[in-house]
């Protein structure tokens, strides 16, 4: 009993912790996604529709697993509150947009990349509404290059190394190419919107993803590495929640 109190405790702290992160420092100048009112209507529409059925099949997973599973409603706040806090840290990058860590890739290994779409979504509405982070508009743009695209590369590649028993290089690199993918589906958004006078989509995408990736690529390993240490950590402190979700190897 006093083992689980401590458990539960522990989670409840970082969950505590990252929203904390998410609000302390929260200011909007230079903080967003794709801004609102950047993408032309037509393209703002196409993402929605593009995004809402991966969002309504996300809710039916979602549902299912905290009806299934009560027990893992902790883990899953936690696992957004992640999500909450990496993708409120923003470093300047191109007109219109943004570099920083997503935070997906955790709860793609948890749960899977349909049940990190709510929780991204979540992620996205709640930072455009309240801090300014991006925008209603092009909320459909921005949910399927970060709760949509990345979640489901970084769940991916973590069981392509889960399956050969590289399980944490398999963390380490969901999360790290996770975030890369989404900033790649980013550039190709804004390519489509915006093609170069010269050259076009392609040359547009090579311009929006070479400036994305001075600071994109630094910022996909350390959030990689972060995203390992969580992992180590709820190794210690929620081993019934992996063990629920399959996710705990019997050596640990």
């Amino acid at each position: 009993m006093r083992r689980q109190y401590s458990r539960h405790l522990h989670l409840s702290a970082m969950a505590v912790l990252s929203a904390y992160l998410v609000v302390a420092p929260a200011r909007p100048a230079q903080a967003m996604h794709i801004m609102e009112g950047f993408l032309p209507l037509g393209w703002a529409a196409f993402w929605w529709a593009a995004s809402l059925p991966c969002f309504i099949w996300g809710l039916r997973s979602l549902t299912q697993i905290t009806q299934e599973k009560p027990e893992l409603k902790l883990l899953l706040a936690l696992a957004g509150a992640f999500g909450f806090a990496l993708s409120a840290l923003k470093i300047p990058s191109v007109t219109g947009s943004s570099s920083h860590p997503t935070g997906v890739g955790l709860g793609a290994v948890l749960f899977g990349p349909s049940v990190m779409t709510v929780l991204g979504g979540l992620i996205l509405a709640f930072q455009a509404v309240l801090l300014a982070h991006g925008g209603l508009t092009t909320l459909g743009a921005n949910l399927f290059s970060m709760a949509i695209a990345g979640p489901w590369v970084a769940y991916g590649v973590y069981r392509l190394f889960d399956r050969s028993g590289a399980q944490k290089w398999g963390v380490f690199l969901a999360a790290a190419l996770g975030n890369l993918f989404t900033y790649a589906v980013t550039a190709l958004q804004l390519a489509l919107a915006f093609p170069a006078s010269n050259g076009g989509v392609l040359a547009a995408f090579a311009k929006f993803a070479g400036i994305f990736a001075v600071t994109q690529i630094p910022l996909a390993i350390s959030e990689g590495l972060l995203t390992l240490l969580v992992w180590n950590w709820l190794q210690v402190y929620a081993t019934e929640e992996l063990q629920t979700l399959k996710l705990l190897r019997a050596k640990a």
